[in-house]
């Protein structure tokens, strides 16, 4: 009996999990790799911020955009292979840590990425991670006949799709882009091939859990540079870094009430649905963790440390605050009803224009905030008309 529970403990049949399964939420292994992707998404920040300073915002968009897909695409991944077929048995926690190791050797390769667009060893920690992957969609298909057709789709997908990537390495210059956009297409398109076999039996709360605890994640980019503006303003004597500072508060408040707020929507159950709702939050999370990045400029040109105009830095906030606001309409729209169908759309255009007053920054808390109230006033007036 003991020798067959060690047998359990390290190799058990990977079966499909119940939708319907109580009490199911992250585990500590999935917390355990969400950490680990705090550095990718730092690394991606930090880079975006630099760029747009020194007045390379082509590339900075360009290399950010490329550089959070690849964060977000595996982390994505994972998450929904998770929710589905996690066993917690140590072959399924090594190649788990595998994945993480693909991540960290990710996280090394964004500065070369940024500063020479060298994507060699993003490249290489990004199919380190799938391949860790496509291991385990092989094991869902030995361990789950019901859904054998779609696992191994994906695992054939995903190894296809690796090899397009380790193969564009070797491509010219000129080809890095066109190529780039088409295996980000055939990446995407792997899940709608392999989930119109058989949807994989993924738990919407559990789903929904994961993705509130990445928006955490990427939300401490934001955290980080508000605490590094209080910082610098106390060491260079400067008040205005203060007000900046507070702004940059709001906005993270802001944006965190406004993703949290009640009720949080769960996934669709139907696959346009889900699918919509996951890749749409590529947006949403893109743009928080741009935001940190958008006030790290801002706190530059404060300080008069950086090459960018005034107006440059306040759409360096505006630009991510207004892409969140109308990703997170969107993805919400369902539930919206009379005015809420437009308050989103009309508040990212306010955020838009306030680049062109004195202090932008300020001028976008101040949009956020008023957001949130009358988010809030309608939210208890349809409470107490439903009462």
């Amino acid at each position: 009996m003991t020798t067959t529970a060690s047998f359990r403990a390290w190799y058990r049949p990977m079966r499909a999990r119940r939708r319907d399964e109580k009490h199911r939420s992250a585990t500590p292994l999935e917390l355990f790799f969400d950490l680990c992707f705090v550095v990718a998404v730092a690394q991606a920040s930090t880079g975006l911020h630099h760029d747009v300073t020194e007045g390379h915002l082509a590339h900075g968009l360009v290399g950010y955009l490329s550089v959070f897909f690849a964060i977000w695409w595996a982390w994505v991944n994972f998450t929904w292979f998770a929710s589905a077929y996690d066993t917690d048995d140590d072959v399924y926690r090594l190649t788990v840590l595998v994945q993480i190791a693909g991540a960290l050797i990710l996280a090394a390769g964004v500065p070369r990425a940024f500063g020479e667009g060298d994507f060699t060893t993003i490249t290489y920690g990004y199919v380190v991670m799938r391949l860790a992957a496509m291991v385990n969609w092989l094991r869902a298909a030995a361990g789950d006949p019901a859904h054998r057709t779609t696992a191994l789709t994906f695992a054939v997908g995903v190894a296809v799709v690796q090899l397009g990537w380790l193969l564009r390495l070797l491509l010219p210059t000129g080809w890095l882009l066109p190529s780039f956009v088409v295996l980000v297409l055939a990446d995407l398109l792997v899940p709608v091939l392999g989930e119109r076999h058989g949807q994989t039996t993924w738990h919407p709360r559990h789903i929904s859990e994961r993705y509130q605890l990445f928006t955490l994640i990427v939300l401490g980019e934001v955290v980080l540079s508000t605490s590094v503006a209080i910082q610098r303003g106390v060491d260079a004597g400067n008040e205005k870094l203060w007000v900046l500072a507070a702004a940059g508060m709001v906005i993270v408040f802001a944006i965190w009430w406004l993703y949290f707020d009640r009720p949080n929507p769960l996934p669709p159950a139907s696959l346009p649905g889900a699918l919509s709702w996951g890749y749409g939050h590529y947006f949403v999370f893109a743009s928080i963790a741009a935001v940190g990045a958008g006030l790290a400029v801002a706190i530059d040109h404060d300080l008069h440390t950086g090459h960018a105009s005034g107006r440059v830095a306040g759409y360096a906030v505006a630009v991510p605050v207004a892409i969140y606001l109308i990703a997170l309409w969107a993805l919400h729209l369902p539930a919206k009803r009379g005015l809420g169908r437009v308050l989103f759309p009309a508040a990212a255009a306010l955020v838009l224009m306030a680049p062109w007053l004195a202090a932008p920054v300020e001028v976008i808390a101040g949009v956020l905030v008023v957001l949130v109230a009358v988010t809030l006033v309608m939210r208890h007036r349809a409470a107490t008309r439903t009462s």
